[in-house]
């Protein structure tokens, strides 16, 4: 009996840890995010794929996930959970410890093609400041990001 019990335990914690594991994105699927972005901009265009990046219940935002989009000048064009920012530059914007996060996405993609940059952001789920870390890439003049939060 003692042994069906632990089993028991074993099966429910694994499930609790399981369900709330999967309610955050992973790296790997902001990074396949951003990738299927890219091929959506590249395949229907900036009208077609703003218009799905903008829609807060469409294929490009998912959980803690979401596309953002910014022009090179720092002026947001698509945005998954915050549609009150597009067409606002925000390229002097900083995070909670005063990073220009902005400006360091725009430099990241435009200097390196891709990689990830570490800032503080309200996560749009939790509605909490919390530790995030965004993949961008350079699609033409823009920089596609979709980002994870830390726990």
């Amino acid at each position: 009996m003692k042994t069906l019990l632990k089993f028991l335990v074993v099966l429910f914690l694994g499930q609790i840890l399981t369900s709330q594991a999967s309610d955050i994105g992973t790296a790997d699927e902001a990074l396949s995010m951003v990738k299927r972005a890219i091929a959506l901009l590249d395949k229907k265009g900036k009208d077609e794929a703003f218009k799905q990046f903008n829609d807060t219940s469409g294929p490009f935002v998912d959980r803690d996930l979401y596309i953002a989009v910014l022009d090179a000048k720092g002026t947001m064009v698509a945005h998954g959970a915050n549609p009150r920012i597009i067409g606002k530059s925000l390229i002097e914007m900083k995070d909670a410890d005063g990073k220009q996060f902005i400006k360091t996405l725009i430099d990241m993609a435009q200097k390196n093609r891709s990689g990830w940059v570490e800032y503080k952001w309200p996560n749009p789920v939790t509605k909490v400041i919390e530790p995030k870390s965004t993949y961008v890439e350079k699609f033409g003049d823009l920089t596609v990001a979709c980002g994870i939060y830390k726990k």
